[in-house]
């Protein structure tokens, strides 16, 4: 397969899985209160998915650098696939926990292989536009899914898990008869290299793993947050909360999809962190100010098309100085990312507890620590094109 060709499979591939996925997003809360979980365990079991993500993502991009990417997709796919059933058929709700840590043990391996099989297909100046893609069919996914997911609500609340279940094992069908896998036969096995575990995680990279942790937790607590922020400030309901965030979602997805890459290509990376982060802290100040639909919508999608082109280029940043280990550094990655996800939510709760604005002034506060991070990491490894403005 001409590697040009395989970014778009690849492409289909992660909205097909973050499809499956966002269609449990709108039951999964009234699910678990229908077999009996109070709101304090349905934050654990939210939690638990994260934090299995959060161990495993790091040791799933590895043995995808040693064994293909393909596999260990299948592998991701499949053991969501297996999760989402388990939860359709889940009658306790120790069950449902059960169901949780087994997806989120295995689905790990989702977006680490994505991002190496993104480094391994492209060059190092079409990487950026490789991520957005990928970046791009996930906002996408969890656009579409959750409208499916409430429509298969209507017949019952265990019907959306038996959909995506059954999507999922679609899509590794999918991969297994149409994607190829990206690394040579030759670049498999025992003859790879393989670097330590937490030799990504050293020197300059390590500064952008935690100028990624600080915008995860920010827009982590903000999702915590937004839904009864929005409500206090301008009364604004489910509904139209829904509509919101979708409007945020495909904003964000078109700068992923379209502007990252030829940003990136003009400008550098780093042009690309820095502007991301800027427009999300203006978005994030504007938030503060909303008092209608209009300008909630408005507001919520400058922020979040300021916070989707930073993962991106972080990536692609990230994986040109991988040496070909690909999988390693963007399974650490996706570990920081789970580790945002992870604490995001408790604290944003807490903060908003304390004031309603607190969530989204700690979030701009998080943000200007990730620009003053990157200023750092520019000083320590100067003179790459990536930095070009």
């Amino acid at each position: 397969m001409e590697k040009k060709k395989a970014l778009p499979i690849l492409f289909a591939v992660m909205f097909l899985v973050m499809s499956g996925f966002g269609v449990i997003i709108p039951v999964i809360p009234f699910y678990a209160e229908e077999i009996g979980a109070t709101p304090s365990q349905l934050g654990l079991l939210m939690a638990v998915y994260s934090l299995m993500q959060f161990i495993f993502a790091p040791l799933w991009g590895r043995v995808s650098d040693r064994y293909g990417r393909k596999p260990v997709m299948l592998i991701g796919i499949l053991g969501l696939s297996l999760s989402f059933f388990l939860m359709a058929l889940s009658s306790e709700l120790w069950m449902l926990f059960v169901a949780r840590i087994i997806g989120g043990t295995l689905s790990a391996a989702n977006m680490p292989t994505a991002m190496a099989y993104v480094a391994d297909i492209t060059t190092e100046e079409d990487r950026a536009k490789g991520m957005g893609m990928i970046g791009a069919a996930t906002g996408l996914g969890f656009i579409f899914g959750p409208a499916i997911g409430g429509v298969f609500s209507q017949a019952s609340l265990s019907t959306p898990f038996y959909v995506a279940g059954t999507l999922s094992l679609i899509t590794s069908l999918f991969v297994l008869f149409v994607l190829k896998e990206s690394l040579p036969a030759t670049g498999t096995g025992e003859g790879r290299e393989r670097p330590s575990f937490w030799e990504a995680f050293k020197g300059t990279t390590s500064i952008l793993f935690i100028l990624n942790l600080c915008v995860s937790l920010s827009l982590a607590g903000l999702e915590a947050t937004f839904a009864y922020f929005a409500f206090q400030k301008a009364g604004l309901q489910p509904t139209e909360l829904g509509i919101i965030f979708m409007i945020m979602g495909f904003g964000s997805a078109l700068v992923q999809g379209g502007l990252v890459g030829r940003l990136s290509k003009k400008y550098g990376e780093g042009a690309v962190i820095q502007g991301g982060i800027i427009v999300s802290v203006i978005g994030m100040g504007l938030i503060l100010t909303l008092d209608n639909f209009l300008t909630a919508a408005i507001f919520l999608t400058i922020f979040g098309m300021g916070n989707g082109a930073i993962r991106p280029a972080v990536s692609s940043l990230l994986t040109k100085s991988a040496k070909g280990a690909h999988g390693n550094i963007t399974g650490l990655l996706s570990s920081f990312d789970s580790l945002g996800r992870i604490l995001g939510p408790p604290l944003g709760g807490l903060l908003f507890t304390v004031s309603i604005g607190f969530p989204y002034i700690s979030g701009m506060i998080l943000s200007v620590c990730a620009l003053l991070l990157f200023q750092v990491y520019r000083m320590k490894a100067p003179g790459k094109k990536s930095f070009e403005a």
